[in-house]
């Protein structure tokens, strides 16, 4: 029984890989800053790159090569570290055209090229979706419309680099995730994200004002409370103009549900405190000296420590 690859050459699959990365190449340049190694970005729009946030060390003193060779300086527009999502600003150039395809057709086992840009010259690295998902929080809660993981090695350097489909199209950008595992951030995330930073230089995110910190909690009380685990949140500080002040939070308290969900940990209120809860109210559940309280707070936005 002949193999359903029979009828490939792999002549044919060498070649139209390379082919893809000539076609993209355009549209990638090799970011320096205040780091041991440089990185990659995209070029968004004319003027405007989008790259991977946790390469940036530092806000300032950013250059960037581009596909001719030349280098260019950058400036920061902003960035998103729960999207790891930042936009840059540079010289404008013609810029090749090549679509940002939504990401709603990938499957597990689709091939993806990761496209990169280094000093040398390009990079690449061909291998297959992995893990094809849907939405999901990252670890700073960040909204992200696709989990895409790639089963492929990915340089250091190429990190904020483009993934591409076997059209040759953007499916978006190639990060490292926890444990080295290679991760895209969807085009369709980029197009949101980078637009946002764009209008306004940041990422509107919820705000309690409030330092929190894991604590066990008496099993008694617990029980009492109808908490599977003896765990909360104790508040260890409360900032004075925040809306957990507003709402009569003190230190001391600990916070055991958010609504009618339990809590557990601080990265959970991280999560939960994303763009789109600014403003809504919530319903805390507080102990307070072995009583169980209900509090509501309004959810602020996120002072900008810039400002």
């Amino acid at each position: 029984m002949s193999s359903p690859l029979s009828d490939l050459s792999l002549d044919a699959i060498s070649n139209r890989a390379a082919d893809l990365l000539d076609r993209v190449a355009p549209r990638l340049v090799a970011i320096h800053g205040a780091r041991r190694s440089s990185s990659t970005g995209i070029i968004w729009r004319p003027g405007l790159v989008v790259t991977a946030e946790e390469t940036l060390e530092v806000d300032e003193d950013i250059v960037v090569t581009r596909p001719d060779g030349s280098r260019a300086p950058a400036t920061l527009v902003g960035r998103d570290p729960s999207t790891d999502i930042a936009l840059l600003r540079t010289e404008e150039q013609p810029i090749a055209d090549l679509p940002f395809r939504e990401t709603s057709g990938l499957r597990v086992g689709h091939l993806v090229l990761a496209a990169g840009r280094q000093s040398e010259g390009l990079s690449a690295a061909l291998g297959i979706v992995a893990l094809a998902g849907g939405p999901w929080r990252s670890l700073r809660g960040g909204h992200i419309d696709r989990r895409l993981h790639l089963d492929l090695r990915l340089d250091a350097r190429s990190e904020g680099g483009a993934a591409l489909d076997v059209s040759g199209d953007i499916i978006g950008m190639t990060v490292l995730g926890p444990r080295g595992r290679v991760l895209v951030i969807p085009s369709e995330t980029i197009g949101r994200v980078a637009q946002q930073l764009l209008d306004h230089g940041r990422i509107a995110r919820g705000y309690l004002g409030l330092g929190l910190q894991p604590v066990s909690i008496d099993q008694t009380v617990a029980d009492a409370a109808g908490l599977t685990e003896p765990r909360g949140l104790i508040v260890i500080s409360v900032d004075s103009s925040g809306p957990g002040q507003r709402a009569g939070i003190k230190q001391g308290d600990v916070l055991i549900r958010w609504n009618a969900d339990p809590l557990y940990s601080v990265r959970r209120v991280y999560a939960l405190l994303g763009p789109e809860s600014v403003g809504q109210s919530v319903v805390l559940g507080v102990l307070r000296s072995g009583k169980q309280i209900s509090l509501t707070v309004e959810i602020a936005e996120r002072p900008n420590p810039q400002e």
